[in-house]
């Protein structure tokens, strides 16, 4: 496919992004799923029907609409984090896992996927791997917030700070 092909698709789904990046969710899920309907061979539909389900905690729906976007364009990398991340708010830290490592095998130093990876491994408790993914993840100079909440995780593995759970433990006292 031509990247013609590609800004025209990027160009159809343009409304659902704008509504999306304005915060109105659901009137971008609207949008986007009546373009994923109207153009069904268009993975960049899919993959903001698939943030914008995201957005909304729909974490099962998004994953679909990842799925779907990878199935059209199996090297899409944003699709396979988000797919990632969908996996992972399911509890489904295996196979989130393996999207992001599959995302680094299409490019090795993604944040995203370096994020997504060193998450996980942090959610599992893999604290040792999960450094090295989070670590690589900060040198590639990501947006102030997200730099502090993985420096967070950082100094929870380096021992310095306790975690949050944010568990019914918390919720007695």
């Amino acid at each position: 496919m031509d990247d013609e092909v590609h800004a025209e698709r990027l160009d159809a789904a343009e409304e659902g992004i704008e509504l999306l990046r304005d915060g109105e969710t659901e009137r971008a899920i609207a949008a986007l799923g009546r373009l994923a309907v109207a153009q069904a061979d268009n993975e960049y539909a899919h993959f903001f029907l698939g943030n914008a389900h995201y957005a909304a905690e729909s974490f099962e729906r998004a994953l679909a609409c990842y799925v779907r976007a990878l199935e059209l364009a199996p090297r899409y990398l944003g699709a396979r984090v988000g797919a990632g991340h969908a996996l992972r708010m399911l509890g489904d830290h295996e196979r989130a896992l393996r999207m992001g490592k599959e995302a680094l095998a299409l490019a090795k130093d993604d944040p995203d996927a370096l994020y997504l990876v060193g998450v996980v491994l942090f959610q599992r408790g893999d604290n040792a791997a999960a450094r090295a993914f989070l670590k690589r993840f900060l040198e590639t100079g990501p947006e102030l917030e997200v730099a502090l909440e993985v420096e967070g995780m950082l100094q929870v593995i380096r021992g310095e700070i306790a975690p949050a759970h944010g568990g019914e433990e918390d919720d007695a006292e």
